[in-house]
């Protein structure tokens, strides 16, 4: 069905009938959905709920329109259709597989990699810990995680959970809102940030099973990088990276999993996705 027939068909069906669920309604619906579940009436299921500790912490910036990006163009938008104007409301995005907070897929930087669809569930439910060198960052934006920071985090954490995503918090992240400060050129023309150093992802995968890694930066390697070593490496040995994360200071270092909700984009180099911590 084309657009404009879709458009008119909405348009009549709520002239004709009104809003199918206004917020009265709505709020009815669940005062006697509760009574019912407190009457115990056959045929309506009772809510599961989780356990009173149980935190929830959401590691995914916001997707909008002028997001930084490494390189190719910010995601844009445009509205397609409103509810005062087609009785329903919907937008189109142009963005490049790598913006907002994302997957770096093992197709990203090795021909023959693995895609987005091919991630396994197994992969995409996790343990994650965080490495914070927020501190070595505060003066120098180039600073990156070493196999020391690994080693002291394990001597106070305890070990690296198998499977687990390792994640960088570098403080980064309070500059998401100026493209400028986010990618923060210098005056040698190159980016000026944190990430891995090649050393701690090797060292990872000769003595740790894991997942992937995680930034809170625009990219795996640190910002002078031009050579990528460790997009090369990481993904080479088929393991994802993570860019772009938030939040990583109010989970737990060590203790929490991870949901990474990668739409399985057809032959994805990665993509945007939902990343959300559990504990």
């Amino acid at each position: 069905m084309c657009l404009e027939a879709t458009r008119e068909k909405v348009r009549a069906r709520v002239e004709e009938e009104g809003p199918r669920i206004t917020r009265r309604g709505l709020l009815s619906g669940m005062a006697a959905a509760g009574g019912a579940l407190a009457l115990g009436i056959p045929g309506v299921a009772r809510a599961s709920h989780p356990p009173a500790t149980r935190r929830l912490q959401d590691l995914t910036h916001v997707f909008r329109a002028g997001s930084p990006v490494y390189t190719f163009d910010s995601p844009s938008r445009q509205t397609l259709v409103t509810i005062p104007e087609n009785g329903f409301y919907a937008q189109e995005w142009t963005f490049a597989e790598h913006s907002g907070t994302h997957m770096d897929a093992p197709g990203h930087f090795t021909l023959g990699g693995r895609l987005s669809p091919e991630i396994t569930p197994q992969e995409l439910m996790v343990p994650v810990v965080v490495v914070d060198i927020s501190a070595r960052v505060a003066s120098n934006p180039d600073a990156v995680v070493t196999i020391e920071d690994l080693a002291a985090f394990e001597h106070r954490f305890g070990r690296i959970p198998a499977r687990a995503v390792v994640c960088m918090y570098s403080g980064w992240e309070s500059r998401i809102g100026s493209s400028e400060a986010y990618r923060n050129v210098g005056p040698d023309g190159r980016f000026h940030f944190p990430g891995f150093g090649i050393d701690a992802v090797e060292w990872l995968l000769e003595n740790r099973d894991f997942t992937g890694i995680g930034v809170d930066t625009l990219s795996l390697d640190n910002g002078p990088s031009q050579t990528f070593d460790v997009h090369v490496t990481l993904l080479g040995a088929d393991h994802y990276g993570l860019e772009n994360l938030a939040n990583l200071k109010r989970i737990p270092p060590r203790g929490a999993s991870a949901f990474v909700g990668l739409i399985p984009w057809e032959e994805g180099s990665g993509g945007p996705c939902r990343v959300v911590a559990g504990w």
